[in-house]
């Protein structure tokens, strides 16, 4: 495992009014496959057919939850 570089640049303006901190880590190889994965799958013409079948996938499932849920409730006995 290899540590994580990081570096923390903190400035204060001339009036004493406002701080500024900003941090910045070395991004990992993990993190960048991630990112590059997220892109590829949340954007563009790829990313609209995902979250098309993304939400047809989800209104079968709470179809089919609904319907055998509605089944056992009016089930007559």
């Amino acid at each position: 495992m290899q540590p994580q570089e990081s570096s923390v640049h903190y400035s204060r303006w001339d009036d004493g009014s406002r701080d500024e901190v900003s941090m910045t880590a070395a991004s990992s190889i993990e993190e960048t496959s991630w990112r590059r994965i997220c892109r590829k799958l949340c954007t563009g013409k790829l990313g609209i057919a995902m979250k098309v079948l993304g939400g047809v996938a989800l209104f079968w499932a709470i179809f089919i939850l609904g319907y055998v849920t509605g089944y056992y409730v009016h089930k007559c006995k």
